[in-house]
């Protein structure tokens, strides 16, 4: 056996032995606990680059899969190569009857994480932590919950006996979080031999929530801002430390920085961002929501701009972003560096395009002996439309949920999803994920990720209502 593969029995047996010990007090029906054993099970799994651990991970998602009585042929394990990273992606198939005449539906989720560093962290990030009334883990949020979810949804549906009026598919890719090889195979496959009706995305969108945990809206993630990483580099002859030149890779690299962080790009707006700062700015309070409202009606009012610039929850919103994220120079203490480099990375609205961008922080730094070089091939992607099914099952999804209508606001994200590939194959791709969280408690990607226990619960029946009003009930 080899040393992945018993690991990977460890991870299960430690997950059925924590799933008896910390479910306190709250009696878990059998899909709140099988959703609970896949999501500890998962989160247990460092599938981050360099780790080469997605193979195991899907490994145990097709064997949940084919228990509850997939076919063979309807899990589909694919291998790519991600930047030099053995990952691979699942694709799963919910056989349908057909009798509705409908194209398929596609659902995104991506198994894959930012990596995290235990040392850094105040509790292992791969073990699933229940402690003050949140889950800990990489990936709690970011996007295991939508794998665990999904993954149980269809089995749930498959034990109840559910048989579709329409094909429905999962889609989990291996590398959303670096290449996306996984995900661009995966789209184009799904164009090919699917061409679904739309696609509907985990990994986005999900529920605003208030201070006190009040639910404020659904946000629909309509459209997503174009990635693209660019290489900005500093070179010089170098020599011997002891012998200082009037220029220095490190200096003029340092300058061009300083260029780039006080570059601000113009404020752009589109319909779909007015009106979700129309609709936020209903719910948020002060000065902050009162911009909103402010913006939504008048997008050039400078007062409104600079109070939603200075959030860093919102200023995405606004504009095109590019900010500095890693930097290497030198190459020994004692000489003089002969290249230094910082890699910018930038979230592009949509219509301004990369190339504009790219000219954009050639003209900030100034300095023609300093490249700007685009890292990897960008994505842009255009606006999808919201179907008026897809919204009457989301709309039937949070009444059940809440008790009563909670607004849908049409958003933007600042970040990249695996939506942008199959909108940019012409494919509406509406994620409509069932997370909720409070802005404060958002900590993906980052130290500490975490979701809400109650919200936890609260979201597993959302993809069920959803499928069936979308797929027959």
């Amino acid at each position: 056996m080899k040393v992945r593969a018993i690991l990977l029995a460890g991870a299960l047996a430690m997950a059925g032995q924590a799933a008896a010990q910390d479910t306190g007090a709250r009696q878990l029906t059998a899909h709140e606990q099988r959703v609970r054993d896949i999501y500890r099970t998962i989160i247990a799994f460092r599938s981050a680059a360099g780790h080469d651990q997605v193979d195991d991970e899907v490994a145990y998602l097709k064997g949940r899969l084919a228990e509850a009585g997939f076919a063979a042929e309807d899990l589909m394990v694919t291998d790519y190569d991600s930047n030099g990273n053995a990952t691979q992606g699942l694709i799963v198939r919910y056989r349908g009857d057909g009798s509705s005449g409908e194209k398929p539906i596609v659902l995104l989720a991506h198994m894959d994480v930012v990596d995290a560093l235990p040392e850094d962290w105040e509790r292992d990030p791969f073990t699933l932590v229940e402690e003050d009334g949140y889950f800990f883990g990489r990936g709690t949020q970011d996007n295991k919950y939508g794998v665990a979810n999904l993954t149980g949804t269809f089995i749930r549906l498959k034990e109840e006996g559910w048989v579709p009026n329409r094909d429905l598919y999962l889609a989990f890719s291996g590398d959303e979080e670096t290449g996306m090889i996984s995900t661009r195979a995966q789209a184009k496959w799904v164009a090919e031999n699917v061409d679904p009706a739309y696609v509907l995305n985990s990994d986005a969108g999900g529920i605003g929530l208030a201070d006190d945990f009040s639910p404020i809206a659904q946000q629909v993630q309509l459209a997503e801002k174009t990635y693209v990483t660019f290489d900005i580099t500093a070179t010089n002859p170098g020599g011997h430390s002891s012998r200082p030149r009037p220029d220095n890779a490190i200096y003029d690299l340092a300058a061009a920085l300083t260029r780039i962080s006080d570059l601000q790009f113009p404020v752009r707006e589109s319909e779909l961002t007015r009106s979700y700062f129309a609709a936020m700015g209903q719910s948020i309070p002060g000065a902050l929501g009162a911009a909103m409202r402010t913006f939504a009606a008048d997008p050039s009012d400078a007062a409104a701009i600079a109070t939603i610039s200075a959030d860093p929850g919102f200023v995405g919103t606004l504009r095109t972003t590019c900010v500095a994220t890693m930097l290497k120079a030198g190459h020994a203490e004692n000489a003089l560096p002969q290249s230094a480099g910082a890699t910018v990375n930038c979230r592009v609205f949509p219509g301004e395009g990369v190339a504009s961008v790219k000219a954009a922080l050639e003209q900030a730094i100034g300095n023609g002996a300093i490249s700007v070089t685009q890292r990897a091939e960008a994505t842009e992607s255009a606006m999808s439309s919201f179907p008026d099914e897809v919204r009457d099952a989301l709309a039937k999804s949070l009444a059940a949920r809440f008790g009563k209508p909670i607004p849908m606001v049409p958003t933007m994200s600042s970040g990249g999803t695996d939506g942008m590939h199959y909108r940019a194959l012409g494919y509406d791709t509406i994620a409509i994920g069932a997370g909720a969280s409070r802005s404060q408690d958002i900590f993906a990607h980052g130290l500490n990720e975490r979701m809400r226990v109650d919200a936890f619960y609260a979201g597993l029946d959302h993809w069920s209502i959803v499928l069936k009003d979308l797929a027959g009930g």
